[in-house]
């Protein structure tokens, strides 16, 4: 298994996850660069704003990856998304995530606390870092 560097991000709305893939993370032998956002879902924070500070990060990374989390996944990824050179993928499910990376190169994993278990949010994120970009007809 390749080893990755990720800068992590959330809102109050996907502390909790994030942390916990946090530690899923380190412990399968990746590194967590940084990490933005609130300590505590009782601090508000809005998600443009931590999108776009992992992304800043990520860019001036090269070869790291991001992984953001609010409740649901989805302003993250359209954040994420209008930032050059991010391709961020929200997803749901374990094919997913591996067909991010493998054929669209993702460099940014979105995640919904509040609508995925904890135990598939584990595995998505496993996966997308487990997975290498395909390239070849998927890069043209």
């Amino acid at each position: 298994m390749r080893a990755c560097r990720f800068h992590l991000g959330s809102d109050h709305g996907g502390v909790e996850l994030r942390d916990e893939l946090a530690a899923v993370l380190t412990a399968d032998g990746h590194t967590i660069m940084s990490t933005a956002g609130p300590r505590s879902a009782d601090e508000s924070a809005d998600y443009p704003d931590i999108a776009v500070t992992v992304c800043r990060r990520l860019l001036e990374d090269p070869g790291s990856f991001g992984l953001l989390v609010c409740g649901t996944g989805q302003g993250m990824a359209m954040t994420a998304n209008r930032i050059p050179g991010i391709r961020a993928a929200l997803v749901g499910d374990v094919f997913s995530a591996r067909m991010a990376r493998a054929h669209n190169d993702a460099n940014v994993l979105c995640l919904g606390q509040r609508v995925l278990g904890s135990e598939l949010a584990k595995a998505l994120a496993r996966e997308f870092a487990a997975t290498s970009f395909e390239g070849g007809r998927h890069q043209r």
